[in-house]
C-alpha cells in the first residue's frame, strides 16, 4: 500500500476524526496496526489492533520464523489490509524489526506481505533504536539521556543528546530471549544480563535520565503506580527515582508470580508472563547505568516514524497544545476563541510561579470544551480529561492544574483528593484563578468577539478592574458581578467596573 494524499470523501467513521495515517509494526512478539488521526504532532489513535503472533519465538534456537507464527501473523495482516482499504487509508508505512531481519526465511515472509499490498521495510537494530529515540523526543521535547526500548526480540539502547540520537545499538535481550539468562537465582540472572549490557551497550553517561519504552516496560509502570497508590492511570510520563524503581521493579516484583500478576487490573496475561524476567533486566540497567531518574514513555518506534516525517516547523510545535487544540475544537471550543479568551484574561490571571502560558492556554481550551458537556456529568468527565487522557509533555502537577482550572470555570473550588495530591496549594490556587477568569470572560458576553474587544480586565494596584465600552455596559449584569467578586476574592483584591466611552478600548486594526 503506497503512501498518498488523504481522500476527501471520508464518511465520519471515527466521529469527526479523519484517518490520516497508518503504521504496521511487525515485531518479534506482536504484529500491530495503529491508525492515526488529528494532528501528527500529537496524533489521535483511532484504531489500535494487534496479533500476538510471536514471530521471534524460534529465532534464538532455530533461526527461523515458525510456520504457525507466520500463519497467525498473515491472518491478522490480511484483516489489516482489508480494513485499510475499507477505511480508504492510503498513507501506510509497514516496518519489520528483529525477528524478520534475523530469520533465514524472513525474505519469504516479506514476499507474502507484498502480495497483500504492503510495502514493508526491514529496519536495522540501529534504525529501530533511533526511531524509538525520536518517539521519546517527540513526547518529551527537552529529553536528554538514555533511551531503552524493549521488544520481543531485542533491546535497543541509544543516547539522546543536543544533536539527537547517538551511539545506537541493538542487543539480543528482548522479552522472548530473557528466559535464556535464567540461572539458579534472580541475582545470577541479573549478573548475566549486566554482563551482556556491558559488552554491547553504548557509552552511557551516568547520572542522566533513563527513558523506558515498550509495552512490557509500560506494564511495569502500571504495576509501580498501583503499588504506590498513584492517582493517575496513564503510565506515559510516569517517573520513578532510582530508589523507588529498585523498590517497585525489583523487590516488589520479585515477590510476584505470573499468576498473581494476572489477577491485577490492567496487566494482561501476555505481559504478566514477561514481567518477572523484564524486572530483572530493569534491575540490571539500574545497576549498570545509574540513572538520575526513570521516565516511562508510551511514544516509541511508531510515534518516532510519525515525528521523523514531520517538517521542522511541525516538530517545533508544542505537543500539548497541538493535541488539546484538536480535541477541544471537536468539542465546540476552537483555538481562535480560546486564544481570544486567554488574551483577555492574561493581565488578571497570567501564568505565574507554577504554570506556563502553554499550560494556561491548554486549560482555557479544555475549560471551554467542558461547557459542551451536560451539567450533571460535566465536572467528573472534564476532570477525567485533565487527569487521565494521554496528553503529551505534561507532568502530574500540570494535570492537576488543568483539572483545577476546569473546575473553577464551573465555579467548583473544592477539588477532589486525586487533584490535591498531585500539586501544592499555591499551584492549584494559580490554576483556579485561570479558571475563574475564563468563567468571567465567557459569561460576560457569551464569548462573543465584540464583548472581548470592547472590554478590558486587569489589575491596578490592589484592585481588579473591568472596563467596558459604553455600548456594552449592559453586559455587566448580576451573574457577571458574582464572577468579578469570585475572581477578585481569590486574588485577594478589591474590584471595580468602569464604563468608558465607545472606541476608547478598541485595538488598532481590530474588526
Amino acid at each position: 500500500m503506497k503512501s498518498g494524499k488523504n481522500r476527501a470523501d471520508r464518511d465520519g467513521t471515527f466521529a469527526g476524526n479523519t484517518p490520516g495515517r497508518a503504521i504496521i509494526d511487525i515485531g518479534s512478539n506482536t504484529v500491530r496496526m495503529v491508525i492515526y488521526g488529528g494532528t501528527m504532532r500529537a496524533p489521535t489513535i483511532l484504531l489500535n489492533e494487534k496479533v500476538t503472533a510471536k514471530l521471534g519465538r524460534d529465532i534464538a534456537s532455530k533461526g527461523v520464523l515458525a510456520d504457525e507464527a507466520i500463519e497467525l501473523a498473515m491472518r491478522g495482516l490480511s484483516r489489516f489490509a482489508l480494513l485499510l482499504r475499507d477505511l480508504k487509508v492510503d498513507d501506510v508505512e509497514t516496518v519489520a524489526t528483529a525477528a524478520v531481519r534475523e530469520a533465514s526465511n524472513g525474505s519469504k515472509f516479506i514476499g507474502k506481505l507484498r502480495r497483500l499490498g504492503f510495502e514493508p521495510t526491514i529496519i536495522t537494530g540501529e534504525e529501530e533504536a533511533c526511531l524509538g529515540a525520536n518517539g521519546v523526543m517527540g513526547a518529551f521535547p527537552d529529553a536528554r539521556g538514555t533511551v531503552a526500548d524493549l521488544g520481543g526480540g531485542s533491546l535497543e539502547l541509544v543516547r539522546l543528546t543536543d544533536k539527537g540520537p547517538r551511539n545506537a545499538v541493538s542487543l539480543p535481550l528482548g522479552t522472548l530471549r530473557l528466559p535464556d539468562f535464567r540461572g539458579k537465582s534472580r541475582g545470577g540472572m541479573r549478573k548475566a544480563i549486566e554482563k551482556a549490557l556491558g559488552k554491547g551497550a553504548p557509552k552511557i553517561e551516568k547520572g542522566e535520565p533513563l527513558y523506558l519504552v515498550g509495552g512490557t516496560l509500560r506494564t511495569m509502570a502500571v504495576y509501580a503506580m498501583q503499588e504506590e497508590g498513584h492517582p493517575l492511570s496513564d503510565p506515559h510520563g510516569f517517573e520513578l527515582s532510582p530508589s523507588d524503581a529498585r523498590r517497585f521493579l525489583g523487590k516488589a516484583l520479585a515477590n510476584e508470580t505470573v499468576e498473581s500478576l494476572k489477577q491485577r487490573d490492567r496487566i494482561s496475561s501476555m505481559r504478566a508472563e514477561k514481567l518477572p524476567d523484564a524486572s530483572v533486566l530493569a534491575e540490571a540497567m539500574l545497576s549498570r547505568f545509574e540513572p538520575s531518574r526513570i521516565i516511562f514513555s508510551s511514544w516509541g518506534l511508531r510515534e518516532g516514524l510519525l515525528y521523523s516525517s514531520l517538517p521542522d516547523h511541525s516538530k517545533s510545535r508544542d505537543p500539548l497544545l497541538a493535541g488539546v487544540s484538536v480535541f477541544a475544537a471537536q468539542r465546540g471550543a476552537p483555538a481562535t476563541l480560546a486564544t481570544r479568551i486567554a488574551s483577555w484574561t492574561v493581565d488578571a490571571a497570567p501564568s505565574r510561579k507554577h504554570g506556563s502560558e502553554k499550560l494556561r492556554m491548554a486549560a482555557t481550551m479544555l475549560a471551554l470544551a467542558s461547557m459542551q458537556i451536560e451539567p450533571n456529568i460535566r465536572l467528573p468527565q472534564a476532570i477525567d480529561w485533565a487527569l487521565h487522557k494521554r496528553w503529551i509533555a505534561v507532568s502530574g502537577k500540570d494535570r492537576a492544574m488543568l483539572a483545577a482550572a476546569i473546575a473553577a470555570n464551573g465555579n467548583v473550588l473544592a477539588l477532589p483528593d486525586e487533584v490535591t495530591s498531585l500539586a501544592n496549594a499555591d499551584a492549584l490556587d494559580e490554576a483556579i484563578c485561570w479558571g475563574l477568569a475564563v468563567r468571567l470572560a465567557r459569561r460576560l458576553g457569551a464569548g462573543s468577539r465584540r464583548s472581548l474587544q470592547e472590554s478590558r480586565l486587569g489589575i491596578e494596584g490592589k484592585t481588579l478592574t473591568l472596563r467596558l465600552a459604553k455600548s456594552q455596559g449592559a453586559l455587566f449584569g448580576f451573574s457577571t458581578e458574582k464572577d468579578m467578586k469570585l475572581l477578585a476574592g481569590r486574588l485577594g483584591l478589591d474590584w471595580t467596573v468602569e464604563i468608558v466611552p465607545d472606541d476608547g478600548l478598541r485595538l488598532k486594526g481590530s474588526d
